[in-house]
């Protein structure tokens, strides 16, 4: 029962972090903290990305053990993928997911970078 629980905990984690990371920087009151959620992201993805391969996100590492255990296999690299085989219902080409997530990501973390830093800088200067 507990798994079932931390699988759900898990998917709600994900699914909160990826809607942060993606809508975070249109409220100026969530600017910061979409900021902050984007250079984690990137930190995991890209700086333990060097020890356990670009794209590493110990929350999907942690909810594959868990779906491990309750019995699912054929586990994909990628959260995202995974939700959107789900949602859609359909195999995803994960590297259509992976390319999509990266220029997504990419776009997100200058918004990030440009709402937290060039911004704030301007307003300084005037």
């Amino acid at each position: 029962m507990w798994l079932y629980l931390l699988d759900y905990f898990l998917t709600s984690l994900h699914l909160l972090i990826i809607g942060l990371n993606l809508l975070g920087w249109i409220w100026p009151a969530t600017r910061r903290l979409h900021f902050w959620c984007v250079l984690l992201t990137a930190a995991s993805w890209l700086g333990l990305g060097i020890w356990f391969g670009i794209g590493y996100c110990p929350i999907t590492d942690w909810q594959w053990q868990v779906k491990t255990k309750l019995g699912e296999t054929d586990l994909p690299n990628s959260f995202i993928k995974y939700w959107v085989d789900k949602v859609a219902g359909i195999d995803a080409d994960p590297v259509v997911i992976d390319v999509v997530t990266a220029v997504t990501f990419v776009f997100v973390f200058l918004l990030a970078i440009y709402q937290n830093i060039m911004k704030r800088r301007k307003a300084e200067s005037r």
